[in-house]
Protein backbone atom coordinates (compact mmCIF):
# COMPACT_ATOMS: atom_id res chain seq x y z
CA UNK A 1 0.00 0.00 0.00
CA UNK A 2 1.50 3.57 -1.18
CA UNK A 3 1.81 6.33 1.54
CA UNK A 4 -0.86 9.33 0.54
CA UNK A 5 1.02 12.58 0.15
CA UNK A 6 -0.74 16.34 0.30
CA UNK A 7 1.86 18.70 -1.32
CA UNK A 8 0.50 22.58 0.02
CA UNK A 9 2.52 25.22 -1.99
CA UNK A 10 1.47 28.42 -3.80
CA UNK A 11 3.92 27.28 -6.56
CA UNK A 12 3.04 24.48 -9.12
CA UNK A 13 6.69 24.37 -9.67
CA UNK A 14 7.74 24.13 -6.53
CA UNK A 15 4.81 21.44 -5.78
CA UNK A 16 6.28 19.41 -8.49
CA UNK A 17 9.80 19.77 -7.55
CA UNK A 18 8.87 18.39 -3.64
CA UNK A 19 7.10 15.77 -5.37
CA UNK A 20 9.79 14.57 -7.56
CA UNK A 21 12.71 14.85 -4.83
CA UNK A 22 10.12 12.51 -2.41
CA UNK A 23 9.93 10.40 -5.34
CA UNK A 24 13.91 10.16 -5.61
CA UNK A 25 14.12 9.75 -1.90
CA UNK A 26 12.73 6.09 -1.99
CA UNK A 27 9.01 7.26 -1.64
CA UNK A 28 8.09 6.41 -5.57
CA UNK A 29 5.05 4.58 -5.33
CA UNK A 30 3.68 7.76 -2.93
CA UNK A 31 0.36 8.64 -4.23
CA UNK A 32 0.00 12.67 -3.90
CA UNK A 33 -2.76 15.35 -3.93
CA UNK A 34 -2.05 19.07 -4.09
CA UNK A 35 -2.89 22.08 -2.61
CA UNK A 36 -2.00 26.00 -3.39
CA UNK A 37 -2.70 26.98 0.09
CA UNK A 38 -4.08 25.88 3.47
CA UNK A 39 -7.72 26.74 2.88
CA UNK A 40 -7.16 24.49 -0.21
CA UNK A 41 -5.59 21.70 1.85
CA UNK A 42 -8.24 22.00 4.33
CA UNK A 43 -10.89 20.99 1.89
CA UNK A 44 -8.40 18.25 0.53
CA UNK A 45 -7.88 16.60 4.02
CA UNK A 46 -11.68 16.50 4.41
CA UNK A 47 -12.27 14.29 1.42
CA UNK A 48 -8.99 12.18 1.70
CA UNK A 49 -6.80 10.23 4.18
CA UNK A 50 -3.23 10.92 4.31
CA UNK A 51 -0.07 9.93 6.14
CA UNK A 52 1.57 13.40 5.28
CA UNK A 53 1.17 16.84 4.41
CA UNK A 54 4.25 18.59 3.24
CA UNK A 55 3.50 22.17 3.51
CA UNK A 56 5.33 25.43 2.18
CA UNK A 57 4.85 28.40 5.19
CA UNK A 58 4.53 31.64 2.92
CA UNK A 59 1.17 31.42 1.07
CA UNK A 60 -1.53 33.58 0.66
CA UNK A 61 -5.13 33.03 1.67
CA UNK A 62 -4.03 30.77 4.20
CA UNK A 63 -0.52 30.16 5.54
CA UNK A 64 1.49 26.89 6.58
CA UNK A 65 1.23 27.83 10.07
CA UNK A 66 -2.68 29.00 10.48
CA UNK A 67 -3.10 25.54 8.73
CA UNK A 68 -1.21 23.65 11.15
CA UNK A 69 -3.53 25.76 13.51
CA UNK A 70 -6.70 24.98 11.84
CA UNK A 71 -5.62 21.31 11.92
CA UNK A 72 -4.73 21.15 16.04
CA UNK A 73 -8.66 21.68 16.36
CA UNK A 74 -9.59 18.59 14.87
CA UNK A 75 -9.25 15.40 16.29
CA UNK A 76 -8.57 13.87 13.27
CA UNK A 77 -6.60 16.08 11.41
CA UNK A 78 -4.17 16.71 14.34
CA UNK A 79 -3.33 13.31 14.36
CA UNK A 80 -1.78 13.66 10.11
CA UNK A 81 2.03 14.49 10.31
CA UNK A 82 3.02 17.57 9.02
CA UNK A 83 6.62 18.67 7.45
CA UNK A 84 7.20 22.32 6.88
CA UNK A 85 9.23 23.02 3.63
CA UNK A 86 9.96 26.77 3.44
CA UNK A 87 12.66 29.44 2.73
CA UNK A 88 11.57 30.55 6.10
CA UNK A 89 15.10 30.18 8.40
CA UNK A 90 14.62 31.88 11.36
CA UNK A 91 15.07 29.55 14.78
CA UNK A 92 11.98 31.31 16.27
CA UNK A 93 9.67 30.08 13.42
CA UNK A 94 11.40 26.73 13.31
CA UNK A 95 10.77 27.05 17.12
CA UNK A 96 7.16 27.82 16.54
CA UNK A 97 6.28 25.33 13.62
CA UNK A 98 7.32 22.36 16.10
CA UNK A 99 5.76 23.87 18.81
CA UNK A 100 2.31 24.09 16.92
CA UNK A 101 3.03 20.25 16.40
CA UNK A 102 4.79 20.26 12.87
CA UNK A 103 6.96 17.03 12.59
CA UNK A 104 9.57 18.34 11.07
CA UNK A 105 11.15 21.18 8.74
CA UNK A 106 12.91 21.50 6.10
CA UNK A 107 14.80 24.82 4.60
CA UNK A 108 14.55 25.62 1.17
CA UNK A 109 17.01 24.21 -0.84
CA UNK A 110 16.84 21.04 0.21
CA UNK A 111 18.39 17.57 -1.13
CA UNK A 112 16.57 13.78 -1.72
CA UNK A 113 18.89 13.30 1.54
CA UNK A 114 17.38 14.98 3.93
CA UNK A 115 13.52 14.81 2.51
CA UNK A 116 14.07 10.93 2.95
CA UNK A 117 15.82 11.95 6.26
CA UNK A 118 13.05 13.87 7.58
CA UNK A 119 9.83 11.61 5.92
CA UNK A 120 11.68 8.40 7.55
CA UNK A 121 11.91 9.97 11.24
CA UNK A 122 7.59 10.69 10.69
CA UNK A 123 6.58 7.96 8.53
CA UNK A 124 9.73 5.20 8.30
CA UNK A 125 11.00 3.18 5.77
CA UNK A 126 9.54 3.57 2.26
CA UNK A 127 7.12 0.09 1.47
CA UNK A 128 8.99 -2.14 -0.41
CA UNK A 129 12.57 -1.71 0.69
CA UNK A 130 12.81 -3.68 4.04
CA UNK A 131 14.69 -7.03 3.14
CA UNK A 132 12.42 -10.07 2.00
CA UNK A 133 14.76 -12.66 2.59
CA UNK A 134 14.05 -13.15 6.03
CA UNK A 135 9.93 -14.01 5.29
CA UNK A 136 11.10 -17.37 3.30
CA UNK A 137 12.08 -18.54 6.71
CA UNK A 138 8.61 -17.68 8.33
CA UNK A 139 5.68 -20.42 8.20
CA UNK A 140 2.03 -19.35 7.82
Amino acid sequence: MAYKMLVVDDSQPMRSVIKKTIRAAGYGDADFLEASNGREALAVVGESWLDLVVTDYNMPDMNGMEMIEEFKKDAVLAGIPVLVVTTEGSLEKVEAFLQMGAAGYIKKPFSPEQIREKIVAILGEPHGTESEEGDAELDF
